[in-house]
């Protein structure tokens, strides 16, 4: 191996839990940038073997296994001697960084959420991450963020303002064509789910479950459609299950939870469905409403936080906070065909939302660095 190609590490713990938005960021940016064979990459987590088989094994691309589980024994130890024994010119990491400072730091710093809504998080957590994340913005050399919106609330709120921004993007997978009756079919012999609306997104509070389950009970929606929520929960959203516990047998029939989902079946779920719904309060990017646009599924989405920036889709959003426009948009959505209008904005997403895009620019900062 060529002792004088750049050397970049990243920090790939997060591949050894479940599916959120930092493993598809890093999936997604490094899926492209590996194919630069004139820079060598250092991917480290404790399952190497799954990273071996996102990553595939090639010239350029060596993994490392972490000695420790624990985050703060990684950080502390397993990163500084990974780094110091393969000579690493720049180490990649999400939000939190080593203290031990011995090359040079890319931070992608994804949202500040905690700060503007404190009420959806823990008062340790928000101190905690309010220390640990803007350590790791002040020692980062390369400072990366996912949208225009955290970018703003980053400066506002840690007084940093050289921000480079490499946009989340939809992966080429959601874009292939595939026949609607025949995934229909399969997703009703396999999970007995047909004609149903369906929620991608991990169990917070903020990410306000309880408005699409309520506004399908106070519609009725149940005497036509099922209603399926797709996540590993994260935090326990006390509103949801306070509706959710109270309702019928019958209705709850009609209700189906899902987590520690696989790609392929998320996917397969996704393209089964009759509409998608995003309704969250507060995202740093929120992916999953262009994801499923770029599956052919008719979408409606939060137009608050970063979910703004999606001019794009202004007919299709709604304030989350505004249970009567929710159910305006809703059953607009799911009684009229608006097929040609979301074909127009798959292409938007696919033209300004690639991987490809958010690479070349992490690309160009490396190597002018």
């Amino acid at each position: 191996m060529d002792n004088h190609k750049l050397k970049v590490f990243v920090d790939c713990h997060v591949f050894d839990g479940g599916f959120q938005g930092t493993r598809t960021y890093i999936q997604g940016l490094y899926l492209e940038l590996i194919k630069d064979k004139n820079i060598v990459f250092y991917f480290a987590a404790n399952d190497v073997n799954n990273l071996k088989s996102i990553f595939g094994e090639q010239e350029n691309i060596v993994f490392l296994k972490y000695s420790f589980k624990n985050k703060f024994l990684r950080l502390l130890f397993d990163i500084p001697f990974l780094i110091l024994k393969n000579k690493i010119d720049f180490a990649h990491f999400q939000y939190i960084v080593s203290p031990i400072k011995l090359c040079k730091y890319i931070v992608t710093t994804h949202d500040v959420l905690f700060i503007d809504f404190p009420n959806y998080f823990s008062k340790l957590s928000r101190i905690k991450n309010t220390f640990l994340y803007k350590h790791g913005a002040k020692c980062a050399d390369i400072r990366l963020t996912v949208s225009e919106y955290s970018k703003n609330q980053i400066a506002q709120h840690f007084n940093i303002h050289n921000y480079h921004i490499t946009p989340n993007a939809v992966d080429d997978v959601f874009y292939e064509t595939y026949n609607k009756s025949e995934i229909q079919k399969t997703v009703s012999e396999k999970y007995n789910l047909t004609n149903y609306i369906i929620y991608i997104s991990r169990w917070e509070p903020r990410k306000n479950q309880q408005l699409l389950l309520k506004s399908f009970v106070d519609l009725k929606l149940y005497n036509e459609y099922q209603l399926l929520f797709i996540g590993d929960s994260t935090l326990y959203n006390y509103e949801f299950f306070d509706v959710y516990n109270n309702l019928d047998e019958k209705i709850k029939s009609k209700i189906i939870k899902m987590d520690k989902t696989d790609f392929e079946t998320m996917l397969l779920l996704l393209r089964g469905a009759k509409v998608s719904v995003y309704p969250s309060i507060a995202e740093g990017f929120g992916i999953p409403p262009l994801e499923s646009i770029a599956a052919g599924i008719p979408t409606i989405c939060s137009n608050q936080t970063a979910m703004s920036d999606f001019t794009f889709l202004k007919k299709y959003e709604f304030n989350p906070f505004n249970e009567v426009e929710f159910k305006e948009k809703l059953i607009s959505i799911l009684n009229t065909d608006f097929s040609k209008d979301f074909t127009d904005i798959s292409q938007k997403i696919k033209a300004n939302y690639c991987w490809k895009k958010s690479a070349n620019e992490l690309k160009k900062l490396i190597t002018d660095f």
